[in-house]
C-alpha cells in the first residue's frame, strides 16, 4: 500500500469512523487502537514502526512512561481472544524492539512499559468492541530494563 494511499485511508477513518476495504484490517485497528490513546491523554509518537527486527504497532508516552503496545484485531473470539495471540514469543520480540528503540533514541534512563489494545470488530458493526491491557507483560528475555 503505497503512502498516498494510506493517508487517504487514515484520513477516511478520522472523518468517517468506518473501515474502508484499501486498508489492511490490522491497520484499521491499529487506526481505532490510536484514536482511542489519542483520547486518553497519551502522545503517540510512532506507528508501524518498522525496524530490520520487527515492528512495533504503536510507541507512546503516557506521562513520563514510554509505553509499547501491541493491537491484536480480530473479527470474532471464535480462535480465542485477541490478546491471547501475545504469546511469549511475541512478548519476547516486543521486548527487543522496544529496548532497541530506547538504545537508539537514548531513552533508557525513563520508564517504559508494554501494553496489549485487544478488539473485537465484527463485520457490520460501526465502533470496535477496544480492551486496554495496561502493563500487559513483564520484558521477556534478556536486557529486562522495565520498570
Amino acid at each position: 500500500m503505497s503512502i498516498l494511499t494510506t493517508f487517504i485511508a487514515r484520513l477516511r477513518y478520522r472523518l468517517f469512523g468506518t473501515r474502508r476495504s484499501g486498508e489492511t484490517f490490522g491497520r484499521q485497528g491499529e487506526n481505532a487502537a490510536v484514536d482511542f490513546l489519542r483520547r486518553l491523554g497519551y502522545t503517540v509518537l510512532a506507528q508501524g514502526e518498522m525496524t530490520r527486527m520487527g515492528e512495533i504497532d504503536i510507541i507512546a508516552i503516557d506521562g513520563h512512561t514510554v509505553v509499547f503496545i501491541e493491537v491484536k484485531t480480530r473479527k470474532s473470539h471464535d480462535r480465542g481472544h485477541p490478546a491471547d495471540a501475545v504469546d511469549t514469543a511475541k512478548q519476547t520480540r516486543i521486548t527487543r524492539l522496544a529496548l532497541a528503540f530506547l538504545k537508539r533514541h537514548r531513552l533508557l534512563e525513563y520508564r517504559a512499559r508494554c501494553d496489549v489494545i485487544a478488539i473485537t470488530w465484527p463485520d457490520g458493526q460501526k465502533e470496535p468492541d477496544l480492551q486496554h491491557y495496561i502493563n500487559a507483560f513483564e520484558a521477556v528475555g534478556q536486557g529486562q530494563m522495565f520498570s
